[in-house]
């Protein structure tokens, strides 16, 4: 397997980049923003296994991650899995990673899997009062992470 890539939008806290080291220190992965990767994709060529994640803000992957997948140009099957860290938790009336894994398919991805846990939120209305989730991800969060890198991982071969 060549050296997997992560794509991270991190940009409030810092949770969701935590969680991407996390998962590229099993992987050894390397990890890049969606600002400073290649519009047309060349970052994913050569890459048998790509990740994409951002915190979600209102219910959605962060809007830079969202329109680099959107400019990409097809692809041929790669695997492909997503990660997120959220303030709530994903429910059947919050759905974030089902647009997303929708858009990865369109592009030609093959989603092998996805990864959320929670993550320090304070985005109104939970600024009023402080945030939520202060502390997370914690250990505990991202030893699950490295817990799903390893079945990646081990699922690759």
């Amino acid at each position: 397997m060549s050296e997997p890539i992560l794509v991270c939008a991190s940009v409030s806290h810092g949770n969701t980049r935590r969680v991407a080291d996390a998962i590229a220190g099993v992987l050894g992965a390397s990890v890049i923003s969606p600002e400073s990767a290649d519009p047309t994709g060349r970052d994913l060529d050569g890459h048998d296994l790509v990740g994409f994640g951002s915190g979600i803000y209102y219910g959605s992957f962060h809007s830079d991650l969202v329109a680099y997948i959107d400019a990409l140009p097809p692809q041929d099957g790669t695997p492909a899995f997503l990660f997120a860290t959220s303030g709530l938790a994903e429910s059947r009336w919050l759905r974030f990673s089902a647009s997303l894994v929708e858009r990865l398919e369109h592009k030609g991805f093959d989603v092998v899997g996805g990864f959320s846990c929670r993550g320090f939120d304070t985005f109104m209305p939970f600024k009023l009062v402080g945030g939520i989730r202060r502390g997370r991800p914690n250990s505990t969060d991202l030893a699950s992470a490295r817990a799903f890198a390893e079945h990646l991982r081990d699922n690759a071969r």
